[in-house]
Order: C-alpha cells, then structure tokens, then sequence
C-alpha cells in the first residue's frame, strides 16, 4: 500500500462545489458539523483516501470491516453543491499531516472545487453560554465576506495558530492558489459540542446559501446539558470549597 491511496468510489456531477472539512479536533465541532451535513442533505460518497500515517485499525459496523480512511461525499442543496470531508481520525505524524493535505487538494482540484472550507474549535479553557465564531482565511476578500456574516477575526488567535489538517488545508491551499477559510467555534475544549457545531454550520449556511434542518443537532445538545449541569455543579462545590480559580483545560 502506498502512503496515500484514492479509491474512486462514484461519480458526481457537481456545479461549482465548496469543499468542506470537517476532521475529529477540539470538542469534535468540525466533525460533528461535517456529518450533520452528510446525514440531513442529499449526499453521495464519491473518494474514500487510505493512508499508512492513519491509525491501524478498522471500524467495525454490523460486523463488517472498513479499514481507518476519510471520506469525500458530494452533497447537494438548493443553490449549493459541496464535497464533505469525514472522517475519524487524522494523520498521526507531521509527514502524515502534509501529505493528506496535499492529496485532499489533490481532489478538490480536480473537482474544480473553490473556495475551501475547514470547520474547527477554538478552546476557552472554561464552560460557555454564547458561542462565538472565529474565523482565518487567505484572502481579504474572504475574510470581508465572512465578517458580514459573523464571524469574529482577532488579530493573532487562535493562539498558536491553527494545527492539523484544517490549518494546513489553508497554508498549503495558498500555496496552491486555492482560496481557504477555516470557521471555528468558540466551545469548552473537553466535551463534544453539537451547540458550536450548529454556530459554525449558522455562519457557513449564510456564506454558501444553503439551509440545513438543525433538530437532530439540537436533541444531540439537549444530551450534552445534563452532563454540562453537572460539571458545573461540580465546579461551583470547587469553589466554595477553595479560593483557588479552577479551570478546565482543553
């Protein structure tokens, strides 16, 4: 098996399609985001690419096997056509990293795909009730757009830039001439968030023109605030307990 294999799994006839990113990171927000999309809109898995710098391992559904790869689906809504990246893992070393990247825009590419979207978390170290959007792109064009629908751009954050494939997606993009925007939302960094996601997904329906059914997200939340009532209850008792300023750190 080479580094990077592209196995053709179907053809799609697209017009001008974004393309979407939404690898695991910080709280899951892209990928939470990317399948919501895959799973609410009309989609069809198009590539799958394989990689000796995933994980070894398979995924094991209805006991079949899928060995550790990502997945491209072309998705279609009204006005909008895109091409989805999924997927449960990212590459486990920096050469990984790269070479995924430059094979990812290898296909979007060939699909003429533009602009690039990578959909992520931004960290706050501590629990949120209003989550905020954060943006970077490569053009100021982009950054303009994005900013009349929301999205926040803040001088140097995220702090320390961004990491993985999302942010490789733009610094290799712009090498390629490939506009890239990466759309982040603010979340606590050490739970799943569907909340950010749905933030994320508000800004990106506004920028491509699309509209998604938001209610399986919204259940997924629900689910999430049991869990988030108790770590704050668990955090007030800290604190009545301590003089200490406790955080959580994602």
């Amino acid at each position: 098996m080479d580094d990077f294999e592209i196995e053709h799994v179907a053809e799609a006839d697209l017009e001008d399609p974004v393309f979407i990113e939404g690898l695991p990171g910080v709280g899951h927000v892209g990928k939470l985001a990317a399948e919501h999309l895959v799973e609410e809109l009309d989609s069809e898995l198009v590539r799958r690419v394989y990689s000796t710098h995933f994980p070894p391992q398979v995924s094991i559904e209805d006991g079949l096997t899928q060995l550790a790869c990502a997945e491209i689906h072309a998705v279609s809504a009204p006005e909008a056509d895109m091409l989805v990246l999924t997927g449960d893992h990212q590459a486990q070393d920096t050469v990984g990293h790269y070479g995924l990247t430059d094979t990812l825009l290898d296909i979007v590419e060939s699909f003429d795909a533009a602009p690039v979207y990578a959909l992520g978390g931004v960290p706050t170290g501590e629990l949120i009730e209003e989550y905020d959007v954060i943006g970077a792109t490569t053009t100021e064009t982009q950054r303009e757009e994005l900013e009349e629908f929301g999205v926040d751009f803040r001088g140097n954050e995220p702090e320390g830039g961004i990491v993985g494939i999302s942010g490789l997606l733009l610094g290799l993009g712009e090498r390629r001439n490939v506009p890239a925007a990466c759309i982040m939302g603010q979340t606590s960094g050490y739970l799943v968030d569907p909340k950010s996601a749905k933030a994320v997904l508000e800004v990106l329906e506004a920028a491509i023109g699309f509209e998604v059914d938001f209610e399986s997200l919204e259940d997924r939340a629900d689910e999430m605030e049991d869990v988030v009532r108790k770590i704050q209850e668990m955090e007030q008792g800290s604190a009545a307990g301590s003089d200490e300023d406790l955080r959580y750190i994602g």
